[in-house]
């Protein structure tokens, strides 16, 4: 396994123009998608699936037509690439993330960019409603996150040309953070909108965020007052959503042209709130990281062990193999050593090797001649059979006792062993370096 300084290339994408944060993702996710030696790779080869961590945060969007979703995303990336209005402007689902250039994908496009949103085209017409929108924006912590504007939700007769309900829910599931945005003076009360939130706050609760959008139109603060209550109470009724500590922030864009208002804008929070999910992702992604390393040295470690195992178990097997094969061949041998030490036999066997060698093997059979004297002569036979039968069956206790276990060539246990060096050199090594660096923009160098 190549190491560290093996792994760069000329061909390596500069993350000069990166920032800390972005850097740290995206070497995190370098790590795992390498074709040979990334960890998806090495896991796989060990049977054990891993995934690649994202390199973004996916913040999913909801609420009704007007809510003003749209009007947040060009807002926070300082680019008006999301058309706005009180008309239903999104049709469909549009991600919004930052790239090289400025660039609209559609349909396919958007499934190939998002490989972990594909199982999103069973659903039925989706697929023809999705849309990419790329910015070059640098504006805040834009580059490190995707939004996904999801369809104005309405209620009564309006059709939607697929399960609008089904892919928002889907959605959710990979969300990082899901804002909720209620209009004051639009269907605040969107029985579409409450009924997919109650939906999502049973796996996601700790993931939805609230806010009282275009909260600068919502008349005196008597009137604020009054629409949050309103929502308030409305969201409480439903299960799981009646819980202690309920926040749900009052927030406006901003303008140039806007009047001094006394309705306080807390869309700052919003943004810090974007701000700690990356960071809370950066830390989850680390730790993962060293956890899935630790995942492959574990398997390396239990297979060798296994291995070691097995081949000292292999060699207990071929001594009992061996023990009981002898004592197989010792049967015939005593049969022989008896015919040898029969008077029947002396004859020819002096005729064989002369008289001398033949009164030493019968002073070295004696015993055997002895015991098989000592045996009535009408169950010689049976003895006989008997000391072949039995001969027969030690050496197949011989051959089913000797059967080994398979054990790792050369080869695999040095690659194995590899793996292991470089998940517990390189790849931990990469991320406690990387861990130090994100912890320097908190505290001192002396601190670590």
């Amino acid at each position: 396994m190549p190491s560290g300084k093996q792994r760069s290339s000329a061909n390596a994408p500069d993350t000069t123009s990166l920032s800390l944060n972005e850097k740290i993702l995206k070497e995190c996710h370098d790590l795992y998608i390498d074709q040979e030696r990334g960890l998806v790779a090495i896991a796989k080869s060990l049977d054990l699936n891993l995934l690649a961590p994202r390199k973004k945060i996916n913040l999913l969007m909801i609420g009704n037509h007007s809510a003003g979703k749209s009007s947040f995303i060009n807002w926070y990336i300082e680019e008006h690439i999301q058309r706005t209005g009180v008309a239903i402007e999104t049709q469909g689902f549009t991600f919004v993330t930052s790239g090289k250039k400025r660039e609209s994908l559609t349909g396919n496009a958007t499934l190939h960019l998002y490989s972990h949103f594909k199982p999103l085209q069973e659903i039925e017409g989706v697929v023809e409603y999705l849309t990419t929108e790329i910015s070059t924006s640098k504006q805040k912590k834009f580059p490190l996150v995707t939004f996904i504007d999801t369809p104005g939700l309405v209620d009564g007769d309006m059709k939607y040309p697929f399960d609008v309900d089904e892919a928002i829910i889907w959605l959710g599931g990979l969300a990082d953070l899901i804002f909720v945005f209620f209009d004051p003076i639009g269907q605040a009360l969107c029985k579409r909108t409450l009924n997919l939130v109650e939906h999502l706050n049973e796996d996601q609760s700790e993931r939805l965020r609230f806010y009282l959008s275009k909260a600068d139109t919502a008349g005196h603060e008597s009137d604020r007052q009054k629409v949050l209550m309103q929502i308030t109470q409305e969201l409480c009724k439903r299960p799981g959503l009646n819980k202690a500590g309920f926040d749900m922030p009052t927030i406006y864009v901003p303008t140039m042209l806007d009047k001094p208002s006394r309705c306080a804008n807390q869309i700052e929070d919003v943004c810090k709130e974007i701000e700690k999910t990356i960071n809370q992702t950066i830390q989850n992604t680390l730790n993962t990281l060293e956890k899935d390393c630790q995942k492959i040295s574990d398997i390396v470690d239990e297979r060798i062990e296994i291995d070691a195992e097995a081949r000292s178990y292999n060699l207990k097997a071929r001594l009992r193999g061996a023990f009981f094969g002898i004592l197989g061949m010792l049967l015939p041998f005593v049969l022989f050593a008896n015919f040898l030490a029969s008077s029947s036999a002396r004859g020819t066997l002096e005729n064989l090797v002369g008289g001398p060698i033949a009164e030493k093997l019968s002073t070295y059979t004696a015993p055997v001649e002895k015991m098989w004297h000592s045996i009535p002569a009408q169950y010689h036979y049976h003895t006989l059979i008997g000391m072949l039968v039995f001969s027969f069956l030690l050496f197949l206790v011989a051959k089913f006792s000797s059967r080994v276990k398979s054990t790792l060539s050369r080869k695999q246990k040095r690659s194995l062993m590899e793996k292991r060096d470089y998940v517990q050199g390189y790849c931990k090594g990469k991320k406690e370096k990387l861990y130090k660096e994100y912890l320097q923009q908190s505290v001192g160098a002396h601190d670590l």
